[in-house]
């Protein structure tokens, strides 16, 4: 599936707070504790609008199928927590969830996290498969935990990836 990634604006907020309550609904999650009665959900655009909190959306033909952000977590220095990471069934099964986490992944370190940190609940199934295979483990639930309604929590050690350039008289074999 071709998609592009964009920041979030305001014109996005509706298409993902919809998306958001779609999946939520889904998998039994449209329920008190969680972020589908955040009052928030309807105006991401705000909250996803500087350096250390960013929402990108995955567009294929002009239709938003999905997206991932992330923001500080106020109670850990350096950790931030992946936020928000949903897609629309046809984009399920595909790969982008792992295309997405690693794109978030990368502009986490840019902005000088060293450590990322996720709720989810384990309804979410695919999701949690997702989180583990890209390097997330599983930790005991933090006494700071908003959502109340998450039973399932991961962290992953952000590695600042180191890349050199090579002018084209040099080689390496």
């Amino acid at each position: 599936m071709n998609y592009k990634l964009r920041k979030m604006t305001e014109a996005d907020n509706s298409v993902v707070a919809a998306l958001v309550r779609d999946n939520l609904k889904q998998f039994g999650l449209d329920i008190p504790g969680t972020v589908y009665f955040d009052e928030g959900l309807d105006h991401l655009s705000n909250f996803y609008s500087s350096e250390d909190c960013q929402y990108y959306v995955a567009e294929s033909d002009g239709e938003v199928i999905g997206g991932i952000g992330f923001a500080p977590l106020a109670w850990k220095s350096d950790t931030v927590e992946l936020q928000k990471l949903y897609l629309k069934d046809a984009a399920k099964g595909s790969g982008i969830g792992y295309e997405l986490i690693n794109f978030i992944e990368d502009k986490m370190i840019y902005a000088g996290f060293k450590q990322s940190y996720l709720e989810t609940h384990d309804n979410l199934q695919a999701a949690i498969h997702i989180y583990e295979k890209s390097g997330y483990r599983e930790i005991e639930r933090p006494k700071e935990v908003v959502h109340s309604t998450m039973n399932k929590f991961f962290v992953k050690e952000l590695i600042v990836k180191h890349f050199m350039e090579l002018s084209t008289t040099e080689h390496f074999f």
